[in-house]
């Protein structure tokens, strides 16, 4: 019910510069983020992997306008790469098209995407390109299928609430491209995505045996406890060991699962994002799960309460 107001909410810029200005809602945002800086992501990571815990850091932002600041964005994630290699972090790095200048051109995205694959690749470490609205899937998969035979370090993600996720699955399967599996944060009309959310875990479920049976080091990304439960019972019944998938959760989100599955000796990797630009992460957040309203709500019950 709350789902379709936060999304809506995540695309209003003049909202966006109102809510950030407000102290509380940076609280409750830095739950989620691990801060404005890279130095912030970095020390979040050190924990993150004192624990026995891998990390994909993301630096916010996206459907930028102007070629510099897609350009800005590009250095950002290139100092990203030095500071995982220089402080030996367990980190790769995940990043979003628009971010890079998609809207602007083509061209300047994928020149830009091209040297962060190719500095990557010089250090050993992996890139993970972000799935968007579904006005961006076909352009995503498409570039990153071009560039995946030159940089095979590079991966992307698939959204099981799109109608077509089963079909992509299996094309990039057939590839060798690395998948995360998500459900989808974007608001999209029934045309095209599945309403309810039956209907998208019944495809979470079917697209996820598909890339753990046949998947190259699938990432099932979920905080769903019964489709966290379902890959661990499937990956045991075709005798799939846990060295060749990983869980992958959000940062701030579920301590509790992240632990029990280190201890149950899956791999799991945390979502770490960072950044000024947090306010649409944020609002998908919310629209995801009503947990993490109530967090909110609290928070200024307690806010009124001292002042």
């Amino acid at each position: 019910m709350l789902r379709a107001p936060f999304l809506y909410l995540s695309r209003r810029r003049g909202l966006q510069r109102f809510v950030t200005r407000q102290k509380l809602t940076a609280r409750l945002a830095y739950r989620f983020v691990a801060g404005d800086r890279l130095e912030d992501a970095v020390r979040v990571v050190k924990e993150v992997n004192a624990r026995g815990l891998t990390a994909s850091l993301d630096h916010l932002g996206e459907n930028v306008t102007e070629e510099r600041a897609a350009g800005a964005a590009t250095e950002d994630y290139l100092a990203a790469f030095e500071r995982i290699a220089t402080e030996r972090l367990d980190a790769n790095v995940s990043v979003k098209l628009t971010q890079l200048g998609l809207d602007i051109s083509p061209d300047l995205c994928r020149a830009l995407l091209e040297r962060i694959l190719a500095r990557a690749r010089q250090l050993d470490n992996f890139v993970r390109i972000d799935m968007e609205g579904s006005a961006y899937t076909q352009r995503t998969l498409d570039l990153v299928l071009a560039l995946h035979e030159k940089y095979p370090n590079c991966g992307v993600v698939l959204q099981s609430y799109l109608f077509r996720t089963l079909e992509d699955v299996q094309r990039v399967n057939a590839l060798g491209v690395r998948v995360r599996l998500v459900k989808g944060a974007y608001d999209e009309p029934p045309s095209i995505a599945y309403p309810k959310k039956s209907d998208v875990d019944a495809c979470y479920e079917k697209a996820m045996r598909e890339l753990v049976l046949h998947g190259v080091y699938p990432a099932i990304a979920t905080h769903d406890d019964r489709l966290i439960e379902a890959t661990r019972a499937f990956a045991r019944e075709h005798g799939i060991s846990g060295d060749r998938f990983e869980f992958q959760l959000l940062f701030g989100i579920r301590r509790d699962l992240q632990e029990r599955l280190r201890k149950d000796g899956y791999r799991v990797r945390i979502y770490v994002p960072y950044g000024t630009e947090w306010y649409p992460y944020l609002m998908r957040r919310l629209a995801e799960r009503p947990a993490n309203l109530l967090f909110f709500v609290r928070s200024v019950l307690r806010e009124r309460r001292a002042a």
